[in-house]
């Protein structure tokens, strides 16, 4: 009987892990399915720009790339993300590197800028740490893209590694799109 207990449990042991391990959904979201992307959330502190809010890039395509400057992945994904801010920043590309830290010592301005400075990034980040903005995207990553569109709606999403030739890709295909005519104002 003991046996059996512990072969229910490590088999329900194993499939709790291969659920948890098994790769989140990615890619296009249906014009119909996609969702209005949240703001920018109880950031504590802005690198690289003044502080944004979504509602205010409208008309433009925004990545938005949770990150943190230990993670391999991050730093292996990260030369990606800054070719496309070159690339595209002036096609209507604004790119928003989300640093929402793993450890306590992430927290710490001075460590951000520090790896701001040595990596060499240009575009904006927003020092997330109180997870408020992570929470807000309903994200669980690192490295996470979103990639939102020109009328404020999620599109499109990659979690880890790689993709980036279909990334590249979606973005070509949101600045291409025509811009969302402005409200008319009446009168």
């Amino acid at each position: 009987m003991k046996l059996s207990l512990l072969a229910v449990a490590a088999a329900a042991a194993t499939a709790g892990v291969l659920t948890f391990a098994a790769s989140p959904p990615t890619g296009d979201s249906a014009a119909s399915a996609a969702q209005k992307a949240p703001e920018f959330t109880s950031i504590d502190r802005w690198f690289n720009s003044p502080p944004l809010q979504l509602e205010d890039l409208r008309g433009k395509v925004v990545l938005v790339d949770f990150w943190t400057y230990t993670c391999i992945n991050c730093l292996n994904h990260l030369p990606y993300v800054k070719d496309w801010n070159e690339k595209y920043k002036d096609k209507g590309l604004v790119v928003v590197g989300v640093h929402t830290p793993e450890f306590a010592y992430e927290k710490s301005a001075r460590n951000v800028q520090d790896a701001i400075d040595r990596l060499q990034i240009k575009h904006a980040v927003a020092q997330d740490n109180q997870y408020a903005t992570w929470r807000a995207f309903g994200n669980q990553y690192w490295p996470a893209v979103y990639l939102i569109d020109k009328r404020g709606k999620i599109v499109y999403s990659h979690f880890g590694e790689g993709s980036y030739g279909a990334t590249e890709k979606k973005i070509q295909a949101l600045l291409a799109e025509q811009a969302p005519a402005a409200p008319s104002t009446g009168g």
